[in-house]
This record gives C-alpha cells, structure tokens and sequence, in this order.
C-alpha cells in the first residue's frame, strides 16, 4: 500500500492571531507561512509524489500551490474531509477566551467526549478523515502501484487524528502527539499495519529551545502557531 505524506499548512494569520479558525473563509497564510510553502518543494524534491490532495481551506491550497507550480504534472485534487474540525460557535473565537470553557477540559483531557457546539464531534472528525485515507489509499495503489508516495494538505487536529489512528491509539490520547505548522508526517501503510515514519519533521529544531514563557501542559486546540 502507499506511503502518505501529511503536510499540514503553514502558519496562517489565524495562527499568529490566537484565533481558532475552523472553517471561517478568507484565512490565510501569513508572512513567514507563505515562506514555508515556497520551501516545500524543494523539501520534498527527492520523493516521486503521485497525486497531491489538500483541504479546500485557504490556508492549505496557498500551502501546496508552489508545489502544484513545481509540479505541474502531478493531478492535485481537493477533499472536504480533510478539512478542519467543525468547530462551530467556537470558530473564529479567541483561544485565550475558549480556555476557560467547561469543554476545554472535555477537548483536552477526554476529546472522544467532545462535540463543538454548533459543529462536529471529535469522533467524527477522526472518522471522516481516515476514511478519506483509506479510500485514497485505494486510489493510489490501484492508478500508481503499491508503493506509490502522495501528499495531503490538512490542518493540525486532522493530521493528529490521523497519526493516533494508525498507531492505534485511542482518541483520548491524541493530544499528546504534536504537529507544527508545514511539519510533514509520513505514514507508510502495509497490507498488516501501518508504520509511522516521519512525525512532525520541519527540518528545524527551533521549537526545542527553551521559551521565556513555561509551556502550558494543555495542546493547542487547531494546532498552535509553531516556534516563535
């Protein structure tokens, strides 16, 4: 079965903004995000990506033009399940306002609890982007081979999603996993299991350093913005 490459976009103007974004249209990449995906490219230069498949938000198609540009050839599709959690009434909140929300313990501690009001669950946000995984996978094999390598352009809480479903964990522990902006992960599926190979690789050890503000223990609902 094929390798999956996880990109998830770069860092939009909703990230630097503390704001949750969900699915509010107009969010776009902000200024050193639109650097990360023109160095995408060239970070991905040596892979032989056979479809290239993204969210329909914004921030992740700005995120693979440069690599739809540098690759003209490669079909590119759009898939609204690997679109952002729908976070209803909460979109477009500020997360600094959100914290202190019964839910946001719910989010944090138990998110196969949690529904957004107004939006979806977690559950089904999981559900609905490894089904999208499972049929691309499909796709991929049968129209490029069983070792074939694709992209998918996605957001934060998907990507985590995602990589506690191939691992098997439960939902309640995929907030442990983290996911910076225009990180890649890769999933190499087999026909017994899958193998997580990449998790959040930037190529940029920043985000290891020591911050002057202690980081919280709670995970960035959305994602979070990255290194500073």
């Amino acid at each position: 079965m094929p390798t999956l490459i996880l990109v998830r976009h770069g860092r939009s103007t909703a990230n630097t903004a503390g704001l949750l974004a969900g699915w509010t249209p107009g969010v776009a990449l902000d200024e050193r995000g639109t650097q990360q995906a023109a160095a995408l490219p060239g970070r991905l230069a040596g892979l032989p990506i056979a479809e290239i498949v993204a969210s329909p938000l914004q921030r992740c198609q700005e995120t693979v033009q440069p690599l739809r540009e540098a690759r003209p050839e490669v079909p590119a599709h759009s898939d609204e399940r690997i679109g952002e959690a729908h976070y209803g009434d909460w979109s477009g909140r500020k997360l600094a306002e959100l914290k202190d929300e019964p839910l946001m313990e719910v989010v944090q501690a138990h998110p196969s609890a949690a529904a957004f009001p107004g939006g979806e669950s977690m559950r089904a946000m999981q559900t609905r982007a490894a089904e999208a995984v499972r049929e691309w996978n499909a796709r991929v094999e049968r129209d490029h081979g069983s070792d074939a390598v694709y992209l998918m352009c996605s957001h934060g809480d998907i990507i985590k999603a995602l990589v506690a479903d191939a691992l098997g964990l439960h939902l309640d522990l995929f907030q442990r996993i983290s996911v910076e902006p225009c990180s890649i992960t890769a999933i190499r599926y087999t026909r017994l299991r899958p193998f997580l190979v990449r998790l959040g690789d930037t190529g940029d050890l920043a985000s290891l350093a020591p911050r002057e503000e202690a980081p919280s223990g709670d995970a960035p609902v959305g994602g979070g913005a990255g290194a500073p």
